[in-house]
């Protein structure tokens, strides 16, 4: 199983981004996918993410700015960033709560992709 991200970049505050995560490999089914961040000498915190067939949960810095999404049949996942501040400033991971082919259930994470957000 492999999560690939795509999207980060510098943006200028209040500008946007939109980031992708693709998962990819023997997958059955994916239960949930999220996105986390880590700035820098901080700790990796839980961003949003999306059940299969649920709602989506923010974390309260991001809510009515941050939108998730996913597109199922491409075992995709979207994090759409409006009004950016430097305060978001971080590497952003994709994961996925999957059961493989093999009926094996595990959390897998991407690479990150940095996102800056400065003037």
């Amino acid at each position: 199983v492999q999560l690939v991200e795509s999207g980060g970049g510098l943006v200028q505050p209040g500008g946007s981004l939109n980031l992708s995560c693709v998962a990819s490999g023997g997958i059955f089914t994916i239960y949930t996918m999220s996105w986390d961040r880590q700035a820098p000498g901080k700790q990796r915190d839980l961003v949003a993410s999306q059940r299969i067939l649920g709602t989506a949960d923010y974390a309260d810095s991001v809510k009515a700015r941050f939108t998730i999404a996913r597109d199922n049949a491409k075992n995709t996942v979207y994090l759409r960033m409006n009004n950016l501040s430097p305060d978001d400033t971080a590497v952003y991971y994709c994961h996925a709560d999957l059961m493989t082919l093999n009926w094996a259930r595990n959390v897998y994470w991407g690479q990150g992709t940095q996102v800056t957000v400065s003037s």
